[in-house]
Parts: structure tokens; sequence; C-alpha cells
């Protein structure tokens, strides 16, 4: 392959693939270096003596050693003495150095193939290193993103991130939605990270994970772009119910009114985006009785008893007639507020002296 039908493939692997020219190049320079290094032995991790420079301007390769001329030879590999460096550079002299070229042309096919192979591994982790770079910088963010197809099989769904196409596994999916190819779905970026089997660092994407329903509210409420209106805290019962508290340090602003806008317009899009899940906005005190009454929302509450002989455990009373309200669909609502406020909450009835009780000492 002469210079001109190299620089042409590199060109085609570079639209290809995605990779800047630059990384290929820098790939394919210390794959020649790895390379020709391998025929000096027990040298060849030293990094001192080979080196390659191509030019994609002017079509050019070249690859060379570097070697100190000296008046006795203690290595053989990087000093030379005076005339034999003169054959390569007239008038040199001891402390002098010098590059000597090494034609790749006549290379042995053994060190070709080696570079084939150490080129294929630069790349794939030059590669690796361009997609993990792309995903990092939308780390903790909501792309959205289209279905390109759904493995009915298994539920897992696979959307497409600009050339690449990711998987979207069942479990990370909110229960009970239906995605079908050609959906156009918001989802959030846990993480970024190559798994055991594969190599190649793939985005960790979840529809339900707390963290799109706060990426939701940044991008809906302004006042928490801002940081005029702060998140407490949230936890989420994917596809059923998220409860969450803000607070305000200004006075003047009303953190729960904030976040559900007016004529409740701005959480009311974030439930459509969430195929109608329930968000709950708390405001957020210090006081834990104001707060635990205001995290079992929408039922009312009688009296709040902090239980002395409990770590963290109160005994709330709510009218007989809410009682099944407090609770909440398979207990979510007590459930989600007790996560929220991070105390055990045993919930009574107005009427019933042992009303029935929910220990939520395995869900916290």
């Amino acid at each position: 392959m002469d210079m001109q039908e190299l620089f042409a493939a590199l060109r085609a692997m570079s639209e290809h693939r995605g990779i800047p020219m630059e990384v290929l190049i820098d790939a394919l320079e210390k794959a020649i270096v790895t390379a020709v290094k391998k025929d000096y032995k027990e040298r060849e991790e030293r990094e001192d003596f080979i080196f390659c420079d191509i030019s994609e301007e002017k079509e050019t390769l070249r690859v060379y050693k570097r070697q100190s001329v000296v008046s006795e030879i203690f290595d053989d590999v990087t000093d030379i003495l005076p005339e034999e460096a003169q054959r390569f550079k007239p008038n040199a002299k001891v402390g002098d150095i010098i590059e000597i070229d090494l034609e790749p042309r006549n290379l042995s096919r053994v060190v070709a193939d080696k570079v084939k192979h150490v080129l294929r591994s630069g790349l794939r982790e030059a590669e690796n290193e361009i997609i993990k770079d792309k995903y990092a910088q939308i780390l903790g963010q909501i792309i959205t993103v289209r279905v390109s197809r759904v493995d009915f099989s298994t539920g897992d769904a696979f959307v497409e991130i600009g050339k690449l196409e990711e998987r979207l596994p069942r479990n990370a999916q909110i229960p009970d939605e239906v995605l079908l190819e050609g959906d156009l779905i918001k989802l959030f970026v846990v993480d970024v990270r190559a798994s055991e089997k594969e190599r190649k660092p793939r985005p960790i994407l979840s529809r339900k994970d707390p963290g799109l329903v706060r990426r939701l509210l940044e991008l809906e409420v302004p006042e928490i772009a801002d940081g005029f209106v702060k998140i407490k805290d949230i936890h989420r019962e994917a596809g059923a119910r998220t409860k969450l508290s803000v607070y305000s340090d200004d006075p003047n602003i009303d953190p729960v009114g904030a976040c559900i806008g007016t004529r409740s317009q701005r959480i009311a899009r974030i439930t459509d985006t969430l195929s109608g899940e329930r968000i709950d906005v708390i405001r957020y005190s210090e006081d834990i009785i104001e707060y635990i009454t205001a995290a079992l929302s929408p039922s009312e509450v009688l009296s709040i008893t902090i239980l002395p002989d409990q770590e963290r455990a109160v005994r709330v009373v709510v009218p007989d007639n809410q009682l099944s309200l407090a609770i909440g669909n398979k207990g979510q609502n007590v459930r989600l507020a007790a996560r929220l406020t991070g105390w055990k909450i045993d919930l009574r009835s107005e009427l019933e002296e042992t009303g029935p009780v929910i220990d939520l000492d395995a869900e916290m």
C-alpha cells in the first residue's frame, strides 16, 4: 500500500466510524512504534529510541530511531560511534543526537502483521475513548431518543443515540408502559461503563431512575434551574407515584407552587412524559411533624405522636374515611412518605384503637 492508498483508507475509516483523523493517526503511529520495537526484545518497553511521524497534510510517514553519538558504546541500540554516525549526518561528533530513518517498506512481513494487530487494538481503544467522551457529555442528563426496535421476547427496547444503537432493558422501563418502534421517549443517563462481556463503554439508560424526575423538573421549572427553588429529596415508584420535597431560601417564593405551575401546567407536562405517573410535591420542613403531615398528602392528618421506644418512628392518626387514601394503592402513599421523611410510620384510623399498622422496616 502506498502513501496515497494509506491516507485514503484512513479517511474512509474516519468517516465510517466517526473517529477524527488525528486520533487514527496517533493510533497508527503508536502501533508502528510498538511493532518495530518488538525486534529489540528486552528494550521494547523503552520509549526513547523509536519514533514515528505521520503527516496528513503532506501524506508522509516517517519511522526513525534516535541515537546518541558517543566515544564508547554502552548500549548498542541507543549509542553510535562518530564514524558510523557520519554516514547519516556529516560532521557528527560526540555529544550529538542523530535520527536514522527506518524505511517501512523494508520491514519484515512479521513486523507488518504486528502493526496490523496493534493498530486494530489501538483503534479499538481510540474508538472506546471517543464513545466514552461522547457519553460523558450526557452523563446525568436527559436525552430524547427514538425507539429503533423492540425485542418482544425480552421486553428490551433499543434506541438511537447518534449513529449508535443502545439497549433500554425492560427492568429500566416504566412498568406497564408499552414502547413501540418509532416512539420518541425521554431517558435519563445513569452511568457510562463497560460490561464484563463487552469492553466498549455503554450508557446505562433508565426511565425509572429518580434522576429523570429531577432533570424534568429542572427543565420545566425555571426557579429550580436558577437555584431559587431546591429539591431536597425524591422517592419514586415508577409508573405509579413520586413524592418529592422542595424548599426555597427566599420567603417570597412558594416552592410548591413554582413546581406545580399555573393551573398545574408544569407538573402536568412531567406527568405526561412519565406515562401518567402521579407526582406529589411537598414543602420540606425541618419540623418533622410538619414534614410528615405534608408527606402524607393528599390525606388529612389528625395527630402525630413520636414513639420514644423506637428509633425515628411515629404514630399517625387520620380520619377514618381517609385511611385508604393515606395508605394509597398497595401502600404506595405511606411507603413513599416514610422513605421521603426517613421515619417509620405507624398509620392508624381515628375510630379504631388498633387500626392497620404499616411496618416499613423492610422498605426503608
